[in-house]
């Protein structure tokens, strides 16, 4: 039903309002300012190194040459499209979750899911946790991305409570129908796993359940344009319960999830397919494992991540001494020079050795502590695109 949700959308009305838009600190504020604060949530996003870069991110194919292959920043584009319609559908609030939507792959590793895999196998290695996308996600906004101030000084995205819990919360690899918000206003370190608590807001469970939708469809059309799918697709349109000709595409997936969404929701339910329309969705997202994220097509451009991104990590680990690390940094220069440089910027602006005069961010590193500067690198790496990627672990293997 159309405004179902319209009485328990994110604005003053709501009993949770002042905790939805509750920053860590206060945001510096103008004489001419006419955002609300999601707008401003949505525009310093945007403005993030880390968004920009999700362009050259691997969603599920990895395919630098081929501009019709969807690429992470594509994925967050069709979530934000995906939100919107629901929400508007339902008089939730759209510049809610637009901020969210957008933001919230912004903790994705080069190299798709293989790349937060092999990170992950690398954290719980040498600092005993686990990555995952949605946690670093929160990390990013909250301690590593940087942005310019109204006096010329770098600080941290500094968002509202609701969108840093849209991130955080966002998992899409969710089998639960029935999505329906938290009561609870919790302190988001609190997290130590993907999808332990569903998100505060309605929004936030509108961005989660967009998410899976949006993935379903979009990595068949992929699949079936590098050819993958071809000896597949017969399977597929008994899947969906198609007659053999009909048209089957991404456009046509999405719209019949978010109808059925949108005429099967309700407020004592929350977010909820038919039980036929979420049978077929968890069918699709099992024939795309089988058939796609573990194709053999797939394997050996894995095990190629996997090389990059330990060598990556490795060469960084290896210029670790304590105090004397900056030493170190400079000595390895000369065989690594692009590599060091690179980090070794980034890593002044977050650590408790002489930083930029404008940097006035948190430290969040202290360089006595090796643990610390091991999950510095994972972050560092996880920002890291596609190419500079590869193109760092070619500099590091030539000569």
């Amino acid at each position: 039903m159309r405004d179902l949700f319209k009485d328990l959308a994110a604005n003053e009305k709501n009993p949770k309002w002042n905790n939805i838009i509750k920053r860590e600190k206060e945001l510096y504020a103008r004489n001419n300012e006419i955002r609300d604060e999601f707008q401003r949530d949505y525009t310093r996003i945007i403005h993030s190194r880390g968004y920009r870069r999700l362009k050259h991110k691997t969603q599920v194919f990895f395919s630098p040459e081929n501009d019709h292959i969807c690429t992470r920043i594509e994925h967050v584009t069709h979530v934000e499209s995906i939100s919107y319609t629901i929400a508007k559908y339902f008089g939730l609030n759209t510049e809610l979750t637009r901020a969210i939507a957008t933001a919230h792959d912004i903790g994705h590793s080069p190299f798709g899911h293989t790349g937060e895999k092999i990170l992950s196998e690398i954290s719980m290695k040498d600092i005993g946790e686990s990555f995952w996308h949605e946690k670093n996600g929160l990390d990013y906004v909250d301690k590593i991305e940087l942005l310019e101030d109204n006096l010329k000084n770098n600080q941290n995205l500094n968002l509202t409570y609701a969108v840093r819990d849209g991130i955080i919360s966002h998992c899409g690899e969710i089998d639960q129908n029935m999505i329906k918000p938290r009561d609870e206003f919790i302190n988001l370190a609190e997290y130590d796993r993907p999808n332990k608590y569903m998100p505060y807001t309605w929004e936030g469970c509108v961005v989660k359940i967009a998410d899976k939708i949006s993935y379903l469809g979009r990595d068949i059309e992929d699949a079936i344009t590098v050819g993958i799918l071809d000896e597949k697709l017969e399977n597929l349109y008994k899947l969906l319960e198609y007659t053999k000709g009909e048209v089957i595409n991404n456009t046509i997936i999405i719209n019949n999830l978010i109808f059925d969404l949108c005429n099967n929701s309700s407020i004592e339910k929350g977010l909820t397919f038919s039980d036929k329309m979420f049978n077929i969705a968890n069918k699709i997202k099992e024939f795309n494992y089988k058939n796609i994220y573990l194709s053999d097509r797939i394997k050996p451009s894995n095990r190629y991540f996997k090389l990059v991104i330990n060598e990556i990590y490795n060469t960084l680990k290896n210029t670790y001494d304590g105090e004397n690390t900056t030493k170190k940094i400079e000595y390895f220069k000369k065989y690594y020079p692009d590599l060091l440089n690179s980090f070794e910027e980034w890593l002044l602006n977050y650590w408790n050795l002489k930083r930029p005069d404008e940097a006035k961010n948190e430290v969040i590193f202290n360089i006595k502590n090796e643990k610390d500067y091991y999950k510095a690198i994972i972050y560092y790496i996880s920002g890291m695109t596609d190419n500079f990627a590869i193109d760092m672990y070619n500099k590091i293997i030539g000569f």
